[in-house]
């Protein structure tokens, strides 16, 4: 058996024993489900912060003091300007109209003190010459309400009714949009942090628990370092793998449940390179994602002795995670700066942004030299962690980059993984 074979035998043992030691267990299961898990406390949370909010919102009012002959015109036009506000949130406040009192003035500056609803802007005096008041965080419902007094005096000179009948026609892109293309680079470099996240953290406890109760140590004796490190890589790979797979699988078939707006809406997400390449492309940059911060992970792991050290390790991880995740999202939005090109060659950095790239640009050589410069550098994170375990952790000399093996260790090598 060739040298080069022997390697892989060896790597392929030691991914298959995590891989199953991690999947074939009741707790994979609580993994696998964490999404649904942190979806539910996000909803909750997001439920509860919706319904804070409605409230308030149902008692925001801005007010127009109107003589009550313009009143009518006054929410005509107002229905219209509120036509261009596609969601609740985005319009202003519900308007009420009131009648002059004998110092308008005194009036408008008193509905602000009104408990029974929180009044945020009001207008008084002539519309032509129309007198403003707001709080200080109410500027645009002041801006709608000189807007609405601006087309009620228009109204004046050319009438309240319509001047032009639109016929509007819906017209489908052949080509991707550019802020189609923008927001699937985004969301691109989102989807690669929130992967990583969930799933990269996994190398560092595992690696950390079996160096505490010496299995590790029993694993260098059997196998070089390098395949026990590369083999820990692939078999929590894997776990990630089937991980996307179940999701990948529910969230498609939960795709044609989608009402029809969040449809449309998802499908203006339009990568440049087309959604089959791009999907390929991301697939591509997320397992270097995870070689890379996992060789990082999976060396600074080998180092901890305990759970409490594993513990004071994963602040710096997330961090760098969220680093890595800003760069790579400033970088997508400014594709022609020095940032692009900084995080494009930072090697932790790299898939966050060329992800994001592919989904701006149509141009596939780069992405090619990208994933080599990408997985050169997943073997530099191994080999350097490979040397500082052995010679932090084992006191084994210089521990210099060679895949060392005897003949004797190399027909043993299954019995002695397993």
């Amino acid at each position: 058996m060739s040298r080069f074979r022997i390697l892989l035998r060896q790597i392929w043992t030691i991914a298959r024993r995590d891989f199953v030691a991690t999947v074939f267990t009741p707790t994979f299961l609580i993994f696998l489900l964490a999404p649904v898990v942190m979806g539910s406390f996000g909803a909750i949370g997001g439920l509860g912060a919706n319904a804070a909010s409605k409230g308030a919102e149902a008692k925001t009012r801005i007010v127009a003091i109107v003589d009550p002959a313009r009143s009518a015109d006054v929410a005509t036009i107002d229905q219209r300007l509120r036509r261009l506000y596609r969601q609740s949130e985005e319009a202003p406040p519900v308007l009420e109209t009131v009648a002059p009192a004998a110092d308008p003035a005194a009036q408008a500056r008193a509905l602000f003190d009104d408990t029974r609803v929180d009044v945020v802007a009001v207008l008084y005096g002539p519309l032509t010459t129309p007198q403003l008041l707001y709080t200080p965080t109410s500027l645009r419902s002041a801006d709608y309400l000189a807007l609405l007094a601006e087309d009620v005096a228009r109204a004046d000179r050319s009438g309240i009714a319509p001047l032009s009948t639109p016929t509007r026609t819906v017209i489908s892109r052949t080509a991707p949009s550019l802020r189609g293309a923008s927001a699937s680079a985004f969301f691109a470099v989102f989807g690669l942090f929130f992967l990583t996240l969930l799933l990269a953290g996994q190398v560092v406890s595992g690696v950390a628990e079996e160096r505490s109760n010496k299995v590790i140590e029993v694993l260098a004796a059997a196998v070089p370092l390098e395949s026990v490190f590369f083999g820990k890589l692939l078999g929590t790979f894997g776990v990630a793998v089937l991980f996307l797979v179940f999701w990948g699988t529910l969230i498609s078939q939960a795709s044609m449940l989608m009402p029809a707006n969040v449809a449309v809406g998802l499908a203006g997400l339009t990568p440049a390179l087309g959604l089959p390449v791009f999907t390929a492309l991301f697939f591509a940059y997320f397992t270097m994602a995870y070689m890379l911060l996992g060789a990082v992970f999976l060396g600074v792991g080998a180092q901890a002795a305990s759970v409490r050290e594993i513990q004071l390790l994963s602040l710096p991880i997330t961090l760098i995670q969220v680093a890595m995740f800003g760069l790579g999202a400033v970088a997508v939005s400014k594709p022609d700066s020095w940032l692009s090109t900084f995080a494009a060659i930072f090697p932790l950095s790299s898939p966050y942004y060329m992800a994001g790239r592919a989904a701006q640009s149509d141009s596939l050589g780069i992405h090619l030299l990208a994933l080599l410069w990408q997985a050169l550098w997943v073997a530099i994170f191994i080999a350097v962690g490979v040397r500082a375990f052995r010679r932090g952790v084992l006191q084994s000399g210089s521990g210099t980059f060679r895949w060392k093996r005897r003949r004797a260790a190399h027909n043993a090598v299954d019995t002695a993984v397993s």
